[in-house]
C-alpha cells in the first residue's frame, strides 16, 4: 500500500507533476511528520488538493485512454487488496479503506479528466474528502477511550470542513456561470436594440448575426 508508484492514474499530460506530488507526500510520511490520525488527514487532503489540479490539465483523454486507465484503476485496487491480506487487525482494515480510497478518487479524477466538467470536478473533492476520513475514521480505532473519541471528531470536522469547501467551489463555479449567463443576454439586448435603427434586409440580417453570435435560437 505504501507504493507512492502505483497511485492515482498518470495521464501522458499529468504523469510528471502527479509523481512529484507522490514523492513530495511519500516524504512526508516516511519523515514522520504525521504522527497522529488528525495529521494524516490533514496530509491526505492537502495531497488530494494538488492531484486535482492535475487532473484539471487532464481533460484530454480519448475513450480508449479513459477506458484503458478505468481498467488498471480496477487492477490496482484489486492488487492493493490482496496485498492487505499480509495484515491483520486493524492494520489490515486500515490497509482495505486505504485501496478503496485510492480506487474511488482515481475513478473520480479519471471521470473529471475525461469530461472536464465542473460537476465531476466537485465529485473529485467530495471523493478525496470521504476517502481521508474513512481511512482517518478506521485509524482511530487504534486509540480508546478520550483519545479515540477525540481523533473521530477531529476526523469528521475535517471531512465536513472539506466537503463543504467542494460544495463553496460549486456555488462559486455556478454563480460565475449565471453571471456570464447575464452578461450575454444584456449585450445580446443590445445588439438587437441597434438591429432597430436599420430596415428591411439589412435589420434580418443584423438580427441572424446577433442570434449566431450569442446563441440563440
Amino acid at each position: 500500500m505504501g507504493n507512492v508508484d502505483t497511485g492515482y492514474p498518470l495521464h501522458p499530460a499529468t504523469g510528471s507533476m502527479r509523481k512529484e506530488q507522490a514523492r513530495a507526500s511519500n516524504f512526508f510520511i516516511h519523515k514522520g511528520l504525521f504522527m497522529n490520525t488528525s495529521f494524516n488527514l490533514k496530509a491526505s487532503l492537502i495531497v488530494a488538493a494538488l492531484l486535482s489540479f492535475s487532473a484539471a490539465q487532464a481533460a484530454t483523454l480519448t475513450k480508449a485512454e479513459y477506458k484503458s486507465e478505468k481498467t488498471r484503476i480496477s487492477a490496482d485496487y484489486k492488487a492493493d487488496k490482496t496485498a492487505c491480506a499480509s495484515f491483520s487487525g486493524n492494520a489490515k482494515d486500515i490497509c482495505v479503506q486505504e485501496a478503496k480510497g485510492k480506487e474511488k478518487v482515481a475513478l473520480a479524477e479519471l471521470e473529471y479528466g475525461y469530461t472536464g466538467k465542473a460537476a465531476d470536478q466537485t465529485k473529485v473533492l467530495e471523493a478525496q474528502a470521504k476517502s481521508a476520513y474513512a481511512v482517518a475514521k478506521e485509524k482511530c480505532d487504534d486509540l480508546a477511550g478520550n483519545p479515540k473519541d477525540v481523533c473521530a471528531k477531529e476526523a469528521k470536522a475535517l471531512e465536513v470542513k472539506a466537503l463543504a469547501d467542494a460544495k463553496l467551489g460549486k456555488k462559486i463555479g455556478e454563480a460565475k456561470k449565471d453571471a456570464a449567463l447575464d452578461k450575454s443576454d444584456a449585450n445580446y439586448k443590445v445588439a438587437i436594440e441597434k438591429c432597430d435603427a436599420l430596415a428591411g434586409e439589412a435589420k434580418n440580417s443584423c438580427v441572424a448575426v446577433a442570434r449566431a453570435q450569442f446563441g440563440k435560437s
